[in-house]
């Protein structure tokens, strides 16, 4: 094998993980970015039910969006297992029906999603004007998931070829693209949400035409599609793709379980929990990163018969992973109140907004921990690890932290309780990738 068919297979590990991961990041915090700078420009607007509704609105849109995740870590997994084993023929192929069932099943659930849309926000606490809001929101947006699907697809396409720098291209291309758009809708023609949501739309639709264009143009693209084919890879597809959704779709439903319990605390507790949720992403945007980076890394060399270099990428990330959270955890903490003071956060706001660039950043080691772990469950062929293990975290591993923390300290004991969850469960799935891998400790 040669070139990228054997990216992973030679070569300092911590330096494939540290590269992978970086640029991998540079794409996806320049969107987060965005949906932070989104968040800013609503905030100017100086009405506290807009941030809160974009707050109950993410968690409905992190769940369309882990749907996207999943798939493409399993049509990833996939190709990359194909490249490794040198067939880039069937790499093709994988490629190519993994991208009609995700798109496929997207539609599908999305059509769901929008029937019940009322209710699930309602669900979430969102009450009133808050409500309305959000849900005027999601009906721009949620349409356009399968889009957004196609796009991660394809970015997973890209990353398991090791071609991390044009997989970055096309989350610049659609963060440039709302860049421009953001304050143009929101500001400048007054459109407010309305403005929010049809700058995402188009965002995405860029994304997901550079990220397909530079597969077709660089790795020989994709094959003729076949309903024989399809049908046959409905399997292999579903066999990452299903423990892969379960897993991601899990995080989602545990930002459900604590954007119910903050509005018990009023729309300046949710609007607080939504400014940190929009941060999360562009301070820990390598961590991110990392997860779809050393899966493939991990998957060439399981493909090629190379547990010790699996192991060796493990441990990488491990170590780049603490050195990214501690350097982002000082720099949260030094800029915590500029952060506050440019979201005009104030009282419980501004309380929230102080715990998460103080002690809860730094305890994102333990998640990032999880990232890395579920990347190696996926890619060794142990997807229903990562996906009970997540569920354990996000059902009883939630709610019964964040109950205890709301007793003890409300609002603030919410956040609180999460995070020691994520501790908890960091240490588990680093001992079951430990097991997995053979590796005593």
């Amino acid at each position: 094998m040669a070139g990228a068919q054997a990216k992973f297979l030679e070569g300092n590990l911590l330096t494939h993980v540290t590269v992978m991961s970086l640029t991998g990041s540079i794409g996806l915090m320049a969107i987060f970015l965005v949906d932070l700078a989104n968040m800013f420009f609503i905030a100017l607007l100086g009405m506290q039910e807009l941030t809160a509704a974009i707050g109950y609105a993410g968690v409905v849109m992190f769940i369309t969006t882990s749907l996207g995740v999943g798939m493409g870590i399993s049509v990833g997994a996939l190709v990359a297992r194909a490249l490794g084993a040198g067939a880039p023929e069937l790499a093709r192929v994988r490629a190519t029906n993994g991208l009609l069932l995700g798109f496929g099943f997207d539609v599908l659930v999305t059509i769901a999603m929008l029937a019940v849309l009322d209710p699930l926000v309602g669900l979430l606490g969102a009450s009133g004007a808050t409500r309305q809001l959000a849900v005027e929101f999601l009906w721009i947006v949620l349409p356009s998931t399968p889009l957004l699907v196609a796009a991660m697809i394809g970015g997973a396409i890209l990353r398991a070829h090791g071609d991390a720098r044009r997989a970055m291209t096309s989350t610049l291309g659609a963060a440039a693209a709302a860049a421009v758009l953001d304050p143009l809708l929101i500001l400048w023609l007054d459109l407010g949400l309305t403005g929010a949501a049809i700058a995402t739309v188009i965002s995405r639709i860029v994304m997901m035409l550079v990220a397909l264009s530079q597969v077709i143009r660089h790795h020989g693209g994709f094959v003729r599609p076949s309903l024989p084919a399809i049908h046959a890879d409905i399997a292999p597809v579903a066999a990452i793709a299903v423990p892969a959704i379960l897993t991601q779709v899990a995080t989602p439903v545990a930002q459900a379980i604590v954007t119910r319990a903050m509005s018990a605390y009023g729309e300046a507790a949710v609007a607080g929990m939504a400014i940190a949720g929009r941060l999360t992403p562009v301070a820990f945007g390598v961590i991110f990163a990392l997860s779809g980076a050393v899966g493939p890394i991990i998957g060439q060399n399981y493909g090629a018969g190379r547990p010790e270099r699996v192991r060796a990428a493990f441990f990488a990330a491990l170590k780049f992973s603490g050195v990214v959270i501690l350097l982002v955890s000082a720099l949260l903490f030094a800029l915590r109140g500029a952060i506050s003071d440019a979201f005009g956060a104030t009282g419980l706001t501004r309380e929230l907004v102080y715990l998460f660039c103080g002690p809860l950043a730094i305890l994102w080691y333990f998640v990032a921990v999880i990232f890395v772990a579920n990347a190696a469950f996926n890619n060794l062929g142990r997807p229903f690890v990562s996906t009970w293990s997540n569920w354990a975290r996000s059902t009883v591993g939630t709610v019964v932290p964040v109950w205890i923390g709301a007793q003890l300290g409300g609002a603030t004991g919410i956040l609180w309780g999460q995070a020691l969850s994520g501790v908890a469960f960091g240490l588990l799935s680093l001992w079951l990738a430990l097991r997995i891998m053979r590796v005593p400790g």
